[in-house]
């Protein structure tokens, strides 16, 4: 046996184990882009004191009046504008969090059913009026978030060395 497999789809083999491999690889750039975007889109919410505002020019506030109409629960942007400043902190804070436990691996379905949830309450108030829908990011973003809620972070994760160390001292 000379390590290749049979085939493929020109008949040319290739090494045994790279589509298992590739298939072990699969989710992290996924991981990653997800995980540095969440990252990154909580910490320019912090920074940004225009947004953490109740009015003004870009302010949460402002956002969540404009889109209260045209969105597929007004009562999610009604119990937003109670306390604007409090949903854009919890949005940014939230987004932090998933981001981080998205890239270190901790966690990783809860992050990612975070992720989910940020991403479907997003897409049904701000972005549920963009038409076509594929316009609106926050529809792909949930179903990206998706895989990862299935299958977790089993590469390079903190889950999967806790898991290995489970598994050591049995």
């Amino acid at each position: 046996m000379n390590g290749y497999g049979g085939g493929g789809a020109y008949g040319l083999g290739e090494p045994r184990g790279l589509r298992e491999r590739a298939r072990e690889y699969a989710l992290l750039p996924l991981r990653i882009f997800l995980g540095v975007t969440f990252v990154y889109a909580g910490l320019d919410k912090l920074t940004d004191s225009g947004f953490l505002s109740a009015t003004g020019s870009g302010s949460i506030g402002e956002l969540m009046s404009t889109v209260r109409d045209s969105s597929a629960i007004p009562a999610l942007v009604d119990l937003a504008l109670r306390s604007p400043e409090g949903f854009g902190y919890a949005i940014a804070i939230g987004e932090l969090l998933v981001g981080l436990g998205t890239l270190v691996g901790l966690w990783a379905r809860l992050a990612a059913l975070g992720g989910a949830l940020i991403s479907l309450s997003l897409w049904l108030t701000v972005s549920w009026q963009s038409t076509p829908y594929y316009y609106g990011n926050d529809l792909p973003y949930l179903m990206a978030w998706l895989p990862l809620v299935l299958a977790g972070a089993p590469m390079f994760s903190a889950d999967a060395f806790l898991a290995s160390r489970r598994r050591r001292s049995m």
